[in-house]
């Protein structure tokens, strides 16, 4: 392994700050375009947003339903990320590599039955408050 930096690392500073936030708006508007999971799942967090002050009965519980929202979006990401790379190594049937992305969806998967489960939770302890 080499000791020197990479070249492709930035050097610090605001620039950096500023480079990091050019890298990521790249990233949401790709997720935007290219991937439909992500699109559905933006969508389906917008529409949850306002729910959640409807169904959050004080700002710790509000905070809790939208960073589940934050949480399926961040991890579907990440998932995608690995899709794109693991495609950028080969199409052709690979074990590992599809192991990589069923990994990756399995992540996604437990994301959502997360949120679900915290959201029916607490859209039932609206009506019926646990003991």
């Amino acid at each position: 392994m080499s000791s020197h930096p990479s070249p492709h690392k930035s050097q610090g500073g605001f620039s950096r700050v500023i480079k990091a936030a050019r890298y990521s708006a790249k990233g949401l508007s790709a997720a935007l375009r290219y991937e439909a999971a992500f699109r559905q799942e933006l969508l389906l967090a917008l529409m949850l947003t306002p729910a959640a002050f409807w169904v959050g009965e004080n700002a710790l519980q509000i905070i809790l339903l939208l960073s589940t929202l934050v949480i399926v979006l961040i991890v579907e990401l990440l998932n995608s990320a690995i899709e794109a790379v693991a495609d950028s190594v080969t199409l052709d049937q690979n074990i590992l590599i599809g192991r990589a992305k069923d990994l990756g969806s399995a992540a996604v998967l437990l994301s959502l039955l997360m949120a679900v489960g915290i959201w029916i939770a607490l859209f039932i302890n609206k009506w019926f408050p646990f003991v």
